[in-house]
């Protein structure tokens, strides 16, 4: 149950992370690995190591990691919402 907790809430960090990435926000740019597709290539590659990692924990025994995982997710969804919506 948590593998597929921990699934679909990646499936939504992927979706913020993307729609964050294409919105063309100044922010970015400040950030000077994130200005060119190589540092968007690895951004996206850490955020699937973080995934992997928290499905592999949660397949050997951690099904706590679940709720930290939804932590992250959080976090992740209240700062993608401050970026897309212009607050930031």
């Amino acid at each position: 149950m948590a593998i597929a907790l921990i699934f679909m809430l990646g499936i939504g960090n992927f979706a913020l992370h993307k729609a964050v990435m294409e919105s063309g926000h100044p922010l970015l740019g400040q950030i000077p690995w994130f200005a060119n597709n190589r540092g968007r290539r690895i951004a996206f590659g850490l955020e699937f190591a973080v995934l992997l990692a928290a499905m592999l924990l949660a397949a050997n025994g951690w099904p706590a990691i679940g709720w930290g995982y939804l932590m992250y997710t959080g976090l992740n969804a209240m700062s993608g919402w401050l970026i897309l919506s212009g607050k930031v």
